[in-house]
C-alpha cells in the first residue's frame, strides 16, 4: 500500500515539474506581439482583407437577393483570409526575430515537421561556425552557418558521410544573404525542394547507421585499432 503510494505521489510530482503545453491561445498572443513589433501596420492589413472579402460576398449575396444569407456564409471566408495573411506576417516576423543569431539554421530545420530528420552541430569550430547534418530522401543534407572556418568543416563532414554511408548522395547547403547561399527565411522550402533519391527503406536504413555516428565528435586517436586488447571484466 505505502508502495503504491509513494508511486502515485512521485508520478503526480514527475507531472508537476513537466513544463506545460502552450495553449493556442497563449501561442496566437506571441504571434501578435511578434508581428506588431515586426511590422505594425500587418493587423490594418488583415482587418482591410477581411472587410474586402465580406464586402465582396455581401454585394454578390445582394445580386442574388438574398444579402444576408451571403454574409453570414462568406464570414468564415474572411476571417479565413484574414487569418491566412496573419500567418504570413507571423512566418516573416519569426525569421526575422532569429535571423542573425547562432544556431538560428538548427531552429528552422528542427521545426520541418515530415520527412527531415535534423542533428544539429554535428561540427562546431572555436569561432561557432556549425554545421547540422539533415537525413531526408533527399539523401544526407550538410547544412552550414557561419564565417570562414564553415568550409573546413564542410569539408569534413562531408569526407566523412561519404566514408561511412557509401553510396548516398550528400548535398551541401550554406545558410546565408550571398552568392550561394540560402536565406534563413528560404530554408526549408529549399530543401523541400530538392530531388528525392531514397526510397522508404534506403532512408530507414540510412537513419539506423546514422544513430552509430550520433551528432558532436569526440576526437579519436589516429591509426589502426590494436588488435592484442582485452575487453576489462565487469
Amino acid at each position: 500500500m505505502f508502495g503504491r503510494k509513494k508511486k502515485k505521489e512521485a508520478a503526480a510530482a514527475g507531472k508537476s515539474d513537466a513544463p506545460k503545453k502552450q495553449s493556442q491561445l497563449a501561442v496566437v498572443k506571441d504571434a501578435y506581439r511578434l508581428v506588431k513589433k515586426d511590422s505594425p501596420l500587418a493587423i490594418l492589413w488583415c482587418a482591410v482583407i477581411f472587410i474586402l472579402v465580406l464586402t465582396f460576398g455581401i454585394i454578390i449575396g445582394n445580386n442574388l437577393g438574398r444579402p444576408i444569407y451571403a454574409g453570414i456564409l462568406t464570414l468564415p471566408l474572411a476571417f479565413l483570409a484574414a487569418f491566412f495573411l496573419f500567418t504570413r506576417y507571423a512566418n516573416s516576423a519569426a525569421f526575422a526575430s532569429i535571423e542573425g543569431q547562432i544556431g538560428a539554421g538548427a531552429s528552422v530545420l528542427m521545426s520541418i515537421r515530415r520527412g527531415f530528420l535534423t542533428t544539429p552541430a554535428v561540427n562546431v569550430n572555436r569561432d561557432q561556425d556549425m554545421v547540422h547534418r539533415v537525413s531526408a530522401k533527399a539523401g544526407i543534407i550538410l547544412v552550414g552557418e557561419g564565417g570562414h572556418g564553415l568550409k573546413s568543416l564542410m569539408q569534413d563532414e562531408r569526407r566523412k558521410m561519404e566514408r561511412f554511408l557509401s553510396g548516398v548522395p550528400v548535398t551541401e547547403v550554406i545558410v546565408g544573404d550571398g552568392q550561394g547561399q540560402v536565406s534563413i527565411r528560404k530554408l526549408q522550402k529549399h530543401l523541400k525542394k530538392l530531388p528525392k533519391k531514397l526510397n522508404t527503406a534506403q532512408l530507414r536504413e540510412m537513419r539506423a547507421r546514422l544513430r552509430s555516428v550520433g551528432g558532436l565528435n569526440l576526437p579519436m586517436p589516429k591509426g589502426p585499432i590494436p588488435t592484442n586488447l582485452k575487453m576489462p571484466r565487469r
